[in-house]
């Protein structure tokens, strides 16, 4: 249980990545705060999940992109467990066009989630993690925000942008022992995968050397071992989880 005590603060959670960092992290003996936007039954599916195994969880709706909401998911969050450890900015969407056809609307709305919402999770709770015993700051990219990605120049753009927030703020941090890292996967086995037409698909896997998509699984370790002490020393950095795409 390596992260026994912990409390984990955890965007995006009701599924895909996001549920699986939750319960992985909740696996591990730490208490999870379940974020979700819309997805109320999921959300307490992941909570049950958690608590099934001996963990402790709560879900709190909150969008990212609305920062009194986020402040009042701070507040829950420090009822329920008091400051947290460590947050996990997952939570993002696509709004997917080429960028002749994309409107001022589609690359606003991602801008104010995909990265808005990442300063309002981080503004909210920056004072938790600098104070924290080694906080823990993980921003999850993608691929695609390291080698762009055909109709999909407002998500890469958000994507690129994590790296530069993650570096910055991870010197901003250092001082007070606290750490900030990105995760950027692959192209991951969730339901956004599952709409690609197989076609397309096949092409992806072409390019992966490791011959396979990732798993939830894949990504989720690599979080809890930047949540965990044992990451203590590690700042700054792009961990690329992508079975060997180049970059």
């Amino acid at each position: 249980m390596i992260l026994e005590e912990q409390t984990c603060v955890v965007t995006g959670a009701s599924r895909g990545i996001g549920r699986g960092i939750a319960t992985e992290l909740g696996s591990n003996g730490a208490n999870v705060v379940v974020n979700y936007r819309s997805s109320e039954s999921e959300a307490h599916e992941v909570v049950d999940e958690i608590e099934a195994a001996g963990g402790r969880a709560i879900a709190v709706q909150a969008d990212v992109a609305d920062f009194d909401a986020v402040a009042s998911m701070g507040e829950a969050t420090h009822d329920a467990f008091g400051a947290p450890d460590v947050l996990v900015n997952n939570a993002g969407l696509t709004i997917d066009k080429t960028f002749a056809n994309m409107t001022r609307e589609d690359w606003d709305r991602v801008m104010d989630v995909n990265l808005g919402g990442v300063y309002n999770c981080t503004k909210v709770f920056f004072e938790d993690l600098k104070d924290a015993d080694e906080g823990r700051l993980i921003n999850i990219s993608s691929v695609v925000g390291q080698q762009g990605n055909y109709g999909q120049a407002n998500y890469a753009t958000t994507k690129s942008g994590l790296f530069g927030f993650t570096r910055t703020i991870a010197l901003e941090m250092a001082r007070s022992g606290s750490t900030a890292n990105c995760v950027a996967p692959g192209f991951v086995e969730t339901d956004m995968l599952e709409v690609v037409p197989d076609r397309v698909q096949e092409k992806i896997i072409e390019r992966i050397p490791l011959g396979r998509f990732a798993t939830v699984d894949d990504v989720s370790g690599i979080v809890r071992f930047l949540a965990s002490k044992e990451s203590s020393y590690m700042t700054g950095q792009i961990l690329g989880v992508n079975g060997g795409m180049e970059w």
